[in-house]
């Protein structure tokens, strides 16, 4: 099956010639398809158990096989077999050591590569395809599960290897120093071989002969809904050289105990005010949308300051006092984001427009209205 579709779609799309930039804006969509994985197999029958609740039925075979096998792919992916295999039953405590989570062997690999740490990015793109995979993996239809389950383990194990091969070409890595690679494709044992023979034995207990020609309909198509979101995100990441596109930046306050990251481009657009508040603290503004900002660590240490209004929420560390971030009163749906806080290994240029914040009213009124969301004046809190 898998020479099949590798004769009708060709080579895989990761195995193609990447830069550092295209790796770097790849790597957070995979492990954002990596963490939510498991989770979305492991939900994929709920619809199904509550069916046969509804009326009042026995649990049907089709149910039980593929609930079985979802349910050891999930138990892998989360490193629960991995345990039993190296430690026996003792090992069983260790599951709640998440750091073996698959993904999060993939975020170790591609921290690695990357000499920093990422996140998951859940894209349209990304968003698009999970959606599609969980409505064939949670299909009424055993024909059409099980045609998800087989396409989407066998898509998996050349997905892997083409990107294995292309981050060790690209970075120059050591092949067996990338972990989650290497226990899914390399070795003499590995796993997702097994995963490709554990669903595929599904296809004689679920497709009767009858029903082969759908069958084959239904996993070209679940197998394309992989392919075709992998050419997706290589396609997004070509597009890194454009200086609108969105990157990761990451920020944090003079101590370092509050980190965060903003998407925005690599050339920034920025205001700055002469109010008292953001002469005193410097403040130099980036206007981002609520969904660009995400704190990855400290939250726990900010506090608030608010005036006259009490409107916009000033966010300082309560450690250091840097303002890295706060939502202004004109836009509490979203941020405005303290250029000098951000790590400038990332930012290709500056461009800043000036704010006269002392007569806030006038100089506003001869601006574009997305200033607003930028600065403010005290008097207006």
């Amino acid at each position: 099956m898998s020479e099949q579709a590798r004769a009708l779609f060709g080579p895989h799309p990761f195995a193609a010639e990447m830069s550092e930039d295209q790796v770097a804006n790849l790597l957070p969509e995979y492990l954002a398809m990596s963490q939510a994985f498991p989770y979305l197999q492991a939900g994929s029958q709920r619809d199904l158990i509550f069916d046969a609740m509804k009326h009042n039925r026995d649990i049907a075979r089709d149910v039980e096989l593929t609930s079985v096998v979802a349910n050891f792919i999930c138990w892998d992916e989360t490193g629960g077999y991995g345990q039993i295999l190296q430690g026996g039953k003792a090992a069983l405590p260790d599951i709640l050591v998440t750091e073996n989570f698959h993904s999060n062997l993939f975020r170790k690999d591609a921290s690695q590569l990357l000499r920093r740490a990422i996140r998951p990015n859940y894209s349209a793109a990304t968003n698009r395809y999970l959606h599609s995979l969980y409505a064939g993996l949670s299909s009424k239809d055993p024909l059409v599960r099980c045609a998800h389950m087989v396409a989407f383990e066998l898509h998996a194990a050349d997905m892997i290897q083409s990107l294995w091969t292309t981050l060790v070409k690209t970075f120059k890595a050591r092949p067996d120093d990338l972990e989650y690679f290497r226990s899914h494709v390399g070795g003499e044992d590995p796993a997702e071989k097994y995963h490709g023979e554990m669903t595929s034995r599904l296809i004689g207990e679920l497709v009767p002969p009858d029903c082969s020609a759908r069958f084959w309909d239904e996993f070209h198509r679940a197998y394309r809904l992989s392919f075709q979101w992998c050419c997706d995100l290589l396609q997004i990441a070509s597009l890194e050289g454009d200086d609108h596109s969105e990157i990761e930046h990451r920020g944090r306050c003079h101590c370092g105990s509050v980190k965060f990251y903003v998407q925005a481009p690599r050339e920034l657009s920025a205001v700055r005010c002469n109010c008292s508040i953001c002469q005193m603290s410097g403040f130099l503004h980036l206007l981002v949308p609520d969904n660009k900002v995400g704190i990855e660590c400290g939250e726990e240490f900010l506090t608030e300051y608010q005036f006259n209004k009490n409107i916009a929420r000033h966010t300082f560390c309560r450690v250091c006092g840097v303002k890295p971030f706060y939502r202004p009163r004109s836009n509490p749906a979203g941020f405005s984001v303290n250029i000098r806080c951000l790590d400038d290994r990332t930012i290709e240029r500056i461009t800043i427009s000036e704010f006269d914040g002392e007569h806030w009213e006038q100089a506003f009124g001869s601006m574009h209205r997305g200033l607003e969301s930028c600065i403010e004046h005290e008097t207006l809190e």
